[in-house]
């Protein structure tokens, strides 16, 4: 029987093409978020700590993407928004595999940074 966290998990590690009008739509709610007070608290107390492992895994596909992203398309920043759409497109087919792979080898590092960031992080509330 497939739990609810399996599902939940597989449906994050797929990327979503977006049209330029909804990348828009999330820039400026997510500027308009980041100046809220209790947004900054929340940020303040998830450094402390460690992200649950569907988090985790979201982060390393966010990396390997990244990865293919450097080698393939190191221009890809300096695009404009209906290429990086065209190009999110193609990699989501040619380089799935690929970014399947990375993903499960950069899970580790990812779990290794988590832990160091958050040992960081509450060192630096205790010296405080």
């Amino acid at each position: 029987m497939k739990q609810f966290r399996d599902l939940y998990i597989g449906e994050l590690s797929e990327f979503r093409v977006i049209s330029k009008a909804q990348r828009r739509k999330i820039a400026l709610r997510m500027k308009r978020l980041t100046k809220s007070a209790a947004f900054k608290k929340k940020v303040e107390k998830s450094k402390l700590r460690v992200a649950n492992p569907a988090k985790q895994k979201v982060k390393a596909a966010k990396l390997a993407k990244q990865k293919v992203l450097d080698k393939y398309y190191p221009k890809y920043k300096e695009m404009g928004l209906a290429q990086r759409v065209k190009i999110d497109q193609l990699i989501q087919t040619k380089y799935s595999g690929m970014i399947n792979k990375l993903t499960m080898k950069l899970g580790k590092v990812v779990k290794k940074k988590e832990l160091e960031k958050v040992k960081k992080a509450r060192q630096a509330k205790q010296d405080a």
